[in-house]
């Protein structure tokens, strides 16, 4: 039984099998939702060019948790939004961290193997690295 669920949302059909996968746990066992979407900052650009593009970066991701909030509010799940800017990995970690989560709930993009094992995945790392249960949503 999960007191509090972090689910990583990207937007994706893969993020959104996760977030309904994470949403129906926490209805199933009465648990807080954390919902995150991570923006990431560009690689490279001057700090004016950054800040607009993350600003930017902000809104979209801000829209995209809008579209949940629907879907959260009919299952009378007590749901949190959060954007965050970092790399996603990184972001899914402190934030199941900073508020003691007991799952985290990520979605698989599907990329090939060989793809996987070149570039990793966000999912990937998550796994890797977090100190607490991950499911990973296919």
């Amino acid at each position: 039984m999960y007191r509090k669920i972090l689910v990583g949302f990207d937007g994706s059909a893969a993020g959104r099998k996760a977030f309904d996968t994470a949403l129906e746990l926490a209805r199933r066992d009465a648990a807080e939702l954390y919902v995150l979407s991570v923006a990431r900052p560009p690689e490279i650009g001057d700090d004016v060019e950054t800040e607009a593009v993350i600003e930017n970066s902000r809104r979209y991701h801000r829209a995209l948790l809008a579209e949940l909030r629907a879907a959260t509010a009919k299952s009378e799940v007590k749901a949190h939004y959060e954007v965050a800017v970092g790399h996603p990995a990184e972001q899914i970690m402190h934030q199941a961290d900073l508020h003691g989560v007991d799952l985290i709930v990520v979605g698989d993009r599907g990329r090939s193997k060989f793809a996987r094992l070149l570039l990793g995945s966000v999912s990937k790392q998550v796994v890797q690295y977090a100190a607490r249960p991950v499911m990973v949503v296919r």
